[in-house]
């Protein structure tokens, strides 16, 4: 599935110029046009999925193989590399802009740009415990939709 108005569509069918690094029958992988550090790559499904909701399991897993190996291959490109984040926001919340879904592999280095603000303190297990229960009635969703089409989730869960 494409959707039109879509970039990331546009580029996995070849009509939108990208410089690619990496592609295969289900995913592409090519350069951020506005990156955060130079090696900054998107790895992104050739079918259209909005969101995580939208990805299946199978392309999941394809998506994050192919950033896994980016990532390692950004160790050894000769860019500036002394670490290697891999970022993914699905949704507006989570500052999502373009809605399909997209993996960002970029290298990182001691005074990069990159930053992520967060309360990093740590809380009462009795919270911990209770975002585990809903996190687990999700997991339990997921697995009674379709006839428990998310089988990895299932096995996570059990």
């Amino acid at each position: 599935m494409t959707n039109d108005g879509c970039v990331f569509c546009g580029i996995a069918r070849g009509h939108v110029a990208a410089s690619v690094v990496h592609e295969d029958d289900r995913v592409v992988a090519f350069m951020d046009l506005s990156p955060v550090t130079p090696g900054h790559v998107l790895v992104v499904p050739k079918s259209h999925a909005e969101g995580l909701v939208d990805l299946p399991d199978d392309l999941g897993v394809r998506v994050w193989e192919v950033g896994h190996r980016v990532g390692r291959a950004l160790r050894l490109s000769g860019l500036r590399c002394e670490g290697v984040t891999l970022f993914l926001a699905d949704g507006e919340a989570a500052f999502q802009e373009i809605f399909h879904v997209h993996l960002h592999v970029f290298p990182r280095f001691k005074g990069d740009s990159f930053r992520v603000d967060a309360n990093w303190r740590v809380h009462e297990r009795r919270v911990l415990d209770e975002a585990a229960l809903a996190v687990r009635g999700g997991l339990a969703a997921l697995d009674a939709r379709a006839g428990g089409s998310d089988s990895p989730v299932q096995a996570e869960s059990a």
